[in-house]
């Protein structure tokens, strides 16, 4: 059994979701590993992962909408706003959400379904740079 380990880099603009498939494919492809999982860890508070449908982008923008309206800003009853009024619900939706997931993966390539890909789902208006952790383990 070994183990290939890779952080990435995710640029977001605003709120939503940024798809890192492309990322996953590449990591794995470095790795040399054939078989296995691999496991994507987020290192924030305020975003989360998603597997999820990528061929029809509308999806992309129904799921934004739905957070939104689960979790809008400016809910008078919260406390911790010292971030900004977007900190808080962004919390809320990471909450909801995951941080990590795992995939498998043969002949080194992700086995993801015909429509899915796997995404970073930025929870707060402006503009980050997120970080996430690509763990591969397998033969």
């Amino acid at each position: 059994m070994r183990q290939h380990q890779q952080r990435i880099e995710v640029q977001t603009r605003r709120g939503g979701l940024y798809e890192i498939s492309g990322q996953v494919r590449e990591t794995l492809a470095e790795s040399g590993l054939r078989e296995g999982v691999l496991t994507a860890f987020c290192r924030h508070t305020s975003c989360s992962l998603l597997l999820q449908e990528n061929a029809d982008p509308d999806v992309r923008v129904d799921l934004k909408e739905f957070f939104r309206r689960l979790v809008p800003e400016g809910m008078d009853w919260i406390t911790h706003t010292t971030e900004g009024p977007d900190d808080m619900p962004a919390h809320i939706r990471a909450a909801l959400t995951q941080s990590s997931l795992s995939v498998p993966f043969s002949n080194g390539k992700p086995l993801f379904g015909t429509w899915q890909g796997l995404y970073l789902f930025e929870h707060r208006s402006r503009p980050h740079r997120r970080e996430v952790v690509l763990h591969a383990v397998g033969e």
